[in-house]
């Protein structure tokens, strides 16, 4: 059984960390965490956080229960 997940905040940083977490958490994600690490993908993520856009911690919260 495929999991949806809805990501929501006021954080764009903390958006895109979260999904990314998701994202290399699911199963056969292999081929996208390779290709990111080897684009050094997250730089992005760590820059946005040292300019001070938003911050790459965040809570995840289910909200149906």
């Amino acid at each position: 059984m495929q999991k949806h997940f809805l990501v929501s905040s006021t954080d764009p940083v903390a958006i895109d960390q979260a999904s990314i977490d998701l994202c290399f958490a699911a199963e056969g994600s292999e081929s996208l965490q390779q290709r990111v690490e080897r684009q050094n993908g997250l730089h992005t993520l760590e820059h946005a956080e040292e300019i001070g856009l938003g911050s790459r911690a965040y809570n995840l919260m289910n909200i149906d229960e």
